[in-house]
């Protein structure tokens, strides 16, 4: 396993890719990590994006090969602070519950719904650590789950590249890894839900129990099955819309990083202020 210390492995920033990101960086140093909860996605890589260094991490390992429901969310968001990183982006392909929000739409949610079921979603379980030491339970606000610093950053970097985005909205996220019915597409909808995936969730509620800024960056590549009139969507016609818009989304990712503050004083950093949490 790699020295996670040494400085040519280090990074500041992290994103977690979905489909079609996964040669986000160009010149790269591949490193793998282990945690305490197990093997990430995949090897994480290391590298620059105007002179910032960024850890990229394949959400759902090469090749495509984890599911939603399978993905070792933990693993991920701690190997990614492991190598220095504070502030992650999380762009994740979504379906739009309104009819506004067709495919091609880029929005940057402020708000989530957790629909998942079977997911560990807390490092605060109340269960001894892998090296028998037993953290103290910590319950950390979600009010505002993503970072408004980063989420200011994406936006104008969006807007800086000629694509407005939806600036707010709320992401509903499911289990997967099947589609949604019409009938509960159709209740998101009522409830006001603006997008809904199934990747969103657990990473910000991760991110946020170990003080990191977490962003998230939703490509609408549908409308979601009781919104649209035909058959409902497909994984292919997914792809290929996520496809068409990777090079404008990297774009966008890359002038993010960009612009993210390089001291942080938001409620991200400051969710654990005051507690002992002994994770690390």
């Amino acid at each position: 396993m790699a020295d996670t210390t040494s400085p040519s492995l280090r990074a500041e920033l992290g994103v977690i890719g979905g489909s079609g990101l996964y040669a986000l960086l160009d010149d790269v140093t591949e490193v793998a990590v282990q945690t305490p909860y197990g093997a990430p996605s995949d090897s994480l890589f290391v590298g620059e994006v105007a002179g910032r260094r960024v850890a990229f991490l394949p959400r759902h390992g090469r090749g495509h090969s984890l599911p939603p429901h399978r993905i070792n969310y933990r693993a991920n968001l701690w190997a990614l602070r492991s190598l220095g990183v504070r502030q992650v982006l999380g762009p994740c392909a979504v379906g739009g519950l309104r009819v506004e929000y067709g495919p091609g739409t880029l929005l940057v949610p402020d708000q989530f719904v957790d629909r998942t079921t079977g997911r560990i979603q807390t490092y605060y379980d109340g269960l001894p650590l892998p090296d028998g030491r037993l953290p103290e339970v910590v319950h950390v606000s979600m009010a505002d789950p993503y970072c408004p610093d980063g989420r200011r950053a994406a936006t104008a970097a969006a807007r800086s590249c000629g694509w407005e985005p939806v600036d707010g909205g709320t992401l509903v996220v499911i289990e997967g890894p099947r589609f949604s019915t019409r009938a509960e597409s159709r209740w998101f909808g009522a409830n006001g839900w603006s997008v809904v995936g199934m990747t969103g969730h657990p990473e910000a509620v991760l991110a946020r129990e170990l003080g990191l800024c977490y962003t998230s960056l939703a490509l609408v590549t549908d409308l979601d099955a009781g919104v649209e009139a035909g058959e409902g969507v497909t994984h292919a016609e997914v792809l290929a819309v996520f496809g068409r818009n990777v090079d404008r989304l990297r774009t966008v990712l890359f002038k993010t990083l960009e612009s993210l503050p390089t001291e942080r004083d938001c409620v991200c950093s400051h969710a654990l202020d005051g507690l002992e949490t002994g994770l690390y």
